[in-house]
């Protein structure tokens, strides 16, 4: 029993038990993390698969939305234009409706002119303006200026 107990107590035996214990702690420590870490890569491709299920699912649905809400805007845009141009046609509405503001307007741009009144036409103020042919376009008849400007759109295309 001495020789086991020196056996047991000496240095190169001590040694190897704690070399042996050591061996099984790390391959126990290694065994648990590969058992865990197989774990944990089963979950997360579980949850991967899980996640871009999801976001296959919600992209169109996701992408409508976006599309809709830019619509939406949109029309809202045009709305707003329209209804300006609602106020807008209004206000000459109103002024039309004014007997003065219409009286204006019709001697403007009809050049009618009032009883007792004198109107005046100015034909060709400008003498640089005249054609090739001596006459300003005014004073020339309408057919003559039509076939002016084909014939100028026809150089125009040689």
């Amino acid at each position: 029993m001495a020789v086991k107990d020196r056996d047991r107590f000496s240095t190169a035996t001590r040694i190897r038990l704690l070399g042996e214990q050591t061996a099984a702690r790390v391959y126990r420590s290694q065994t648990r993390r590969q058992a865990r870490r197989s774990r944990l890569t089963g979950r997360a491709a579980l949850l991967a698969l899980v996640v871009c299920s999801l976001v296959v699912a919600l992209a169109y649905p996701l992408r409508q939305y976006i599309a809709q809400r830019a619509e939406i805007a949109d029309l809202e845009r045009q709305k707003a234009r329209a209804a300006q141009r609602v106020e807008e046609l209004r206000d000459l509405k109103a002024r039309w409706q004014d007997d003065a503001y219409a009286a204006q307007q019709i001697r403007l741009r009809l050049h009618y002119v009032l009883p007792g009144e004198t109107g005046y036409i100015m034909r060709n103020p400008d003498p640089a303006r005249k054609s090739r042919t001596g006459l300003g376009a005014a004073d020339r008849p309408f057919y003559r200026n039509l076939l002016d400007g084909v014939d100028k759109a026809d150089a125009a295309d040689r």
